[in-house]
């Protein structure tokens, strides 16, 4: 049981040490697999949006379980190429924001929707993700390889998310979920009033 507190709070304590949300603002000219890669670790919201996944996945169960991790970089690669279409989607950032509050409540409330509307709001958050970056990847070298690097960043990022659902099934390990999902939603309300 120490043990499950002891990673809810390393998770916890990690994420709360991650850089603040400037992910938007990157200069993709040159950018290649590397940069794609590592662009999700570069800003809270993107990490956040991404742990939340899988810890709300994790928490729900089957069909979840494997559904929203998929549905995720699907619809954020949707997005993307919106983006990079230059179709316009009002609110980006606000849609950044309310995904991390979103998630967050989810979690914090072990909210268990039918799966339907469970993927259509991860595909809707992540909608916005993907439009983000879409619009930067015409200034690099090789958008392919930038938005490869992205999705698989996004599926580690959902890995782990998924990793501290399983270690929180515990009776406690509950709680901590939902209170660390309280903190993910705070943060999000932190990121609308930073807009």
């Amino acid at each position: 049981m120490r043990r499950n507190y002891l990673i809810g709070l390393l998770a916890i304590v990690a994420l709360a040490i991650a850089s603040p949300a400037q992910a938007h603002i990157i200069d993709a000219s040159g950018a290649g697999w590397a940069q794609g890669f590592s662009h999700p670790f570069s800003g809270l919201d993107h990490i956040l949006a991404m742990v939340a996944v899988g810890i709300w996945a994790a928490q729900t169960g089957r069909p979840a379980l494997w559904v929203l991790p998929i549905a995720f970089p699907s619809a954020m690669a949707a997005g993307g190429l919106l983006g990079v279409a230059g179709v316009p989607v009002p609110g980006i950032e606000a849609g950044i924001a309310a995904s991390v509050l979103g998630l967050g409540l989810l979690i914090a409330f072990k909210v268990k929707p039918p799966i339907a509307l469970s993927i259509a709001l991860v595909a809707l958050f992540a909608l916005f993700h993907g439009h983000a970056h879409g619009t930067e990847l015409p200034q690099a070298a090789s958008p392919l390889l930038y938005g490869l690097g992205f999705i698989v960043a996004t599926a580690i990022l959902h890995v782990f998310g998924l990793s501290i659902g399983f270690a929180m099934r515990m009776p406690k390990g509950l709680l901590a979920i939902r209170v660390g999902g309280g903190a993910i939603a705070a943060t999000g309300i932190a990121l609308f009033i930073g807009l």
